[in-house]
């Protein structure tokens, strides 16, 4: 039996309280530390909340703070505060987009461009907050001019992209295919759409991956040697971090 694409990150629901956490590093606090914050960005089929997981465990281990991964299904259900509907939220970027651009919805329709404003808020006051790692949703190019931010990016062949997916998924390889094929052209647009950019832009990025050549594993332990080598360099070079807080992320265990 074939699986939905939302069975591929854990149940929104035992992410919440991480959310919750979030919600309260958004508080002003005295002498409150500058941490960094991760964003991945992936070619549909490759392996990037499996690359997050393994992340957030090597980032807790090595730092001894917990970090939070932030993807679609988290956005949404945290953007339903703001009065955004989960439908509108996955289908950003798709033909209704057109019918609003002839001026076809409601009065009391809430337009793409409206939603993803206020999803881009969220994302960057988590992205400011620090310890936290972005799927996705234009992570990148959103937090691109935060000083705290470290980018990566994962890609591979077509078929390669269509084979996990078919296992991840539980599905025939043609319609794995057509599946990768239609949703990278969606991403595609969303970002063109949305942000203006081509997400693809290695401008964006501090390292592009291999997902085919490369496993989970080693790209996890590249990007923490990245970050561990990287960071004091972002220290000082900001200084002190908005709101007047000190800089400072804990010593490698």
């Amino acid at each position: 039996m074939s699986k939905p694409l939302s069975s591929l990150p854990p149940s929104v629901e035992i992410r919440l309280a991480g959310w919750a956490r979030i919600q309260e590093g958004l508080l002003p606090a005295p002498g409150k530390k500058f941490r960094p914050t991760i964003t991945l960005s992936r070619e549909f089929g490759c392996e990037g909340y499996p690359l997050a997981e393994c992340l957030q465990g090597l980032m807790e281990k090595t730092y001894g703070e917990p970090w939070h991964i932030l993807d679609k299904s988290l956005i949404e259900r945290v953007a339903q505060d703001e009065g955004i509907s989960l439908r509108l939220l996955r289908n950003l970027g798709d033909m209704t987009r057109l019918l609003e651009s002839l001026g076809l919805h409601s009065a009391d329709h809430v337009t793409h461009d409206a939603a993803f404003e206020k999803v881009a808020k969220h994302l960057l006051e988590m992205a400011g907050v620090g310890n936290a790692i972005i799927v996705g949703r234009g992570g990148a190019i959103l937090c691109h001019d935060l000083k705290n931010c470290f980018h990566f990016r994962l890609e591979a062949s077509l078929q390669w992209r269509v084979h996990s997916i078919a296992e991840r998924l539980c599905l025939p390889e043609n319609e794995a295919r057509e599946l990768v094929r239609t949703n990278s052209r969606i991403r595609e647009k969303f970002i063109n759409d949305c942000l203006g950019a081509n997400i693809a832009d290695l401008k964006y990025y501090d390292a592009v991956f291999n997902n085919e050549r490369h496993s989970v594993e080693a790209i996890a332990q590249a990007i923490l040697a990245y970050v561990k080598q990287a960071w004091p360099g972002k220290l000082s070079g900001t200084g002190s971090t908005p709101e007047g807080g000190r800089t400072g992320f804990p010593s490698p265990k």
